[in-house]
């Protein structure tokens, strides 16, 4: 037996006698097939062997029998021999004496034991034959004598003699004396006695012979289902017309059956081994099998989660198999811990997922009733990104370590999470604080410098607040509204902290919405254009179009840009609709006179598109339209995250032919390096400005310094949102060389731009009055 017990349950009998009978079964087959082998094995090679001793007898009695009948050939032919030449026969046939030829042959028959003794004459007359010759039998046996035949089979009548025959000459030939034995039973009786086996020996025409018979090879004859070996071989015979052969056969299927009692001994032998390996494999099965259900159990515990082992006793194979068995069980508990940890904590920080914060809460909103209220803290880095850029990850996944610790240390026995990139979460009760001094202690324990990677770092931090039950009943809902919180507080301003509401949930439902309408604006047509005239002062003529978005919504009518522009750099959709505006002025502007040039705003997101040159190959050449009639407005932010990428994507631009302009210039980020980097075809100055010409607060020394600027490095300049008759002249006074503004006209339509373009001199007559 095994030395495997089950610690906790036993195997069932139905699971155990299912392998036992399997494994009993084969083997025993397999025994019985080796069993059947030896059987065929046996009885095939008895057959062989049989059949192959016959083939053998056969050919050594022919010859053994071919000596005999020499011999005697022999026998007879000298005693005829002598008689022939005895001077008193031959004085007696000289003299046709019958009586003493006839007394003579009978003293030597009786003396010689012969069956015939006769004299042959040679006109035909017999003397001494004992029975009746008809006188075909007398003509043939004459015909043979005169044919010098001497010895062989002589037939006369239906009996076949062993026949030797010497002629009698006195000198002449008178006739022959002719001796014979009968080859009757009794004689081939003789014969076969003279082998081992029963060959059955006997004289047959060779004309009841076949073919393959006649040319002394053994054959195989099929007699009423017994197979029989037969193998014929000639002797000398008087008569040229009618060869004999002696013909031997013997059953091989009568020579099988003498091995019968052995083949049966062998079945009976292998019967009782199939039994006894059989009984044999039964109990090595059961003694394989028990420990190996033993561990099927054990193992089916074990993907149940329960990690049962079993004992181990013994220090065979199996005990080694129940070792290592064990090992695997802990292996896997193992993994499975770590695989578990693994999946509901962050691999970086070690901090809880989003899965196990899921969890988490869950479980608090269990027990909300206790008295104490919980809120969710969702917060993020601000312009962490910035540090990943500048400082290199490894920097970033350092600084989120270190904010993941001062959380730790911060919730105390609250929970802490990491949701993914710079995402954190906190779930803290208000138990001695409220939860505005927590937002207020958590940003500013954020917010604390620190030492990464030998860089001082001090980061920040913006935060959602969530109240369980009041701002949301399962954790799905709260994390949406501690996220859409957390927007709110980084739309109103970085470093602060604001709590849901419920109007943050209609709002974000109605910018989904509006994002969805987006993504089918421009299949559906809802996109166009409208075109504000820049006008040139010193040329007093419209030179150039800006294309401004419009969306026209089939429900909410004419969406504002400020609304829908911001949803779509956020979310991306910038870029398809980038395009189609590109394609769809430079569509318009082919048709307008070559002096007149389309200008585009690009935005930041489409700007950094990296298929943005190939979208304005691809609108020039569909339009036709030249590019140094195409002009790109881009806007100074665009210099603050990477000014050497930018300004690598602007000479590419350039090197298409299309112009560049700097727009909104002078709203807080600009950089005379920026201008002498790359030489701009415009700089448009921010409408701040002009609305503050009329007060008198340095706005007019302003735009002075930016067109004396833009005039020393060979740019245009461009003054945005005019719309006074005194603004156009200090404009004009401090050398600004292009307006843009509703004082001469508002956005139009595509239909309305060539009115304009042909109703020039009204708007020269204006410009100059």
């Amino acid at each position: 037996m095994s030395g495997l017990t089950a610690p906790l349950r036993r195997a069932t009998a139905v699971a155990r006698g299912s392998l036992s009978t399997k494994l009993t079964l084969f083997y025993s087959l397999l025994f019985a097939m080796a069993v059947a082998l030896i059987l065929v094995g046996a009885k095939t090679g008895i057959s062989r062997n049989a059949e192959h001793m016959i083939r053998s007898e056969m050919a050594a009695s022919a010859k053994v029998f071919d000596q005999v009948a020499a011999m005697r050939y022999a026998q007879l032919g000298d005693a005829s021999t002598v008689l022939a030449g005895d001077f008193g026969f031959r004085s007696a046939v000289a003299t046709d004496d019958a009586p003493t030829i006839g007394s003579a042959l009978d003293s030597l028959r009786s003396r010689l034991q012969l069956d015939q003794a006769f004299f042959v004459s040679v006109d035909g007359t017999v003397i001494g034959y004992r029975g009746q010759l008809t006188a075909s039998d007398t003509d043939e046996l004459l015909s043979a004598l005169q044919d010098g035949r001497a010895r062989g089979v002589l037939r006369i009548g239906k009996t076949r003699f062993n026949a030797a025959a010497s002629p009698v000459k006195a000198p002449v030939t008178f006739g022959w004396v002719v001796f014979g034995n009968a080859l009757d039973a009794r004689e081939m009786a003789q014969l076969g006695k003279l082998s081992p086996i029963d060959l059955a020996p006997r004289i047959v025409p060779a004309a009841t012979l076949t073919t393959t018979e006649r040319s002394g090879a053994t054959s195989e004859r099929d007699a009423h289902g017994e197979r029989i070996l037969r193998q014929a071989s000639p002797i000398a015979s008087f008569r040229r017309d009618e060869p004999q052969m002696l013909l031997l056969q013997h059953s091989v299927t009568k020579a099988l059956n003498d091995y019968r009692p052995m083949l049966w001994l062998l079945l009976g032998c292998g019967i009782i081994g199939v039994v006894l390996a059989g009984a044999g494999s039964f109990l090595l099965a059961r003694r394989i099998t028990r420990p190996i259900i033993v561990l099927k159990t054990a193992a089916m515990h074990v993907a149940k989660g329960d990690y049962t082992q079993v004992a181990v006793t013994t220090d065979d194979e199996l005990g080694d198999l129940a070792v290592s068995f064990n090992q695997m069980v802990d292996d896997i508990g193992a993994r499975e811990r770590q695989i578990t940890h693994m999946a509901l904590h962050d691999g970086l920080t070690g901090l809880a997922n989003r899965i196990l914060l899921r969890e988490h809460l869950s479980a608090t909103f269990g027990r909300i009733g206790n008295g104490r209220r919980q809120a969710l803290f969702c917060l993020d880095l601000d312009q962490f990104k910035v540090v990943n850029d500048t400082l290199g990850h490894p920097t970033g996944d350092a600084l989120l370590c270190e904010i993941a610790r001062r959380l730790g240390t911060f919730a105390g026995s609250g929970f802490v999470a990491r949701l993914g990139g710079d995402e954190f979460a906190l779930v803290l009760s208000e138990d001695h604080r409220t939860f505005d001094r927590l937002a207020h202690e958590l940003i500013r324990m954020v917010a604390e410098p620190c030492i990464v990677n030998g860089h001082r770092i001090v980061p920040g931090t913006s935060v959602g607040i969530a109240i369980l039950g009041d701002d949301g009943s399962d954790p799905v809902t709260l994390a949406k509204n501690a996220d859409l919180a957390l927007y709110r507080a980084k739309h109103d301003g970085r470093g602060g902290y604001r709590f849901f509401e419920a109007a943050m949930d209609a709002e974000a439902r109605k910018r989904r919405q509006m994002e969805l309408d987006l993504h089918d604006a421009i299949a559906l047509g809802q996109l166009s254009l409208m075109f504000q005239p820049l006008f040139d002062l010193s040329e007093a003529r419209v030179t150039a179009f800006e294309a401004l978005l419009r969306w026209n919504h089939p429900v909410r009518g004419l969406v504002p840009p400020l609304e829908f522009i911001p949803l779509a750099e956020d979310t991306g959709l910038i870029v398809p609709i980038g395009e189609w505006v590109i394609r769809e002025a430079c569509r318009v502007a082919r048709a307008w006179p070559e002096h007149v040039r389309v200008a585009v705003n690009v935005s930041p997101v489409q700007f950094r598109n990296p298929g943005l040159a190939a979208v304005i190959l691809q609108a020039l050449s569909e339009s036709g339209l030249p590019p140094q009639r195409l002009e790109l407005e881009i806007t100074e932010s665009l210099f603050i995250d990477n000014p050497a990428a930018t300004l690598a994507s602007l000479h590419s631009l350039r090197a298409l032919g299309v112009r560049v302009a700097l727009d909104d210039f002078g709203t807080g980020y600009s950089s005379l390096s920026y201008l002498r980097a790359f030489p701009f075809d415009k700089i448009k100055i921010d409408r701040s400005f002009i609305i503050d010409l009329l007060n008198g607060d340095g706005a007019t020394a302003i735009i002075k310094s930016i067109t004396t600027l833009a005039e020393a490095l060979g740019m245009e300049t461009t003054a945005e949102g005019v719309e006074t008759s005194d603004q156009l002249d200090i404009l004009r006074e401090q050398g600004c060389s292009h307006i843009q503004g509703y004082y001469f006209s508002k956005p139009i339509f595509e239909r309305d731009v060539r009115r304009m373009l042909d109703d020039a001199h009204q708007g020269m007559t204006r410009l100059s009055a």
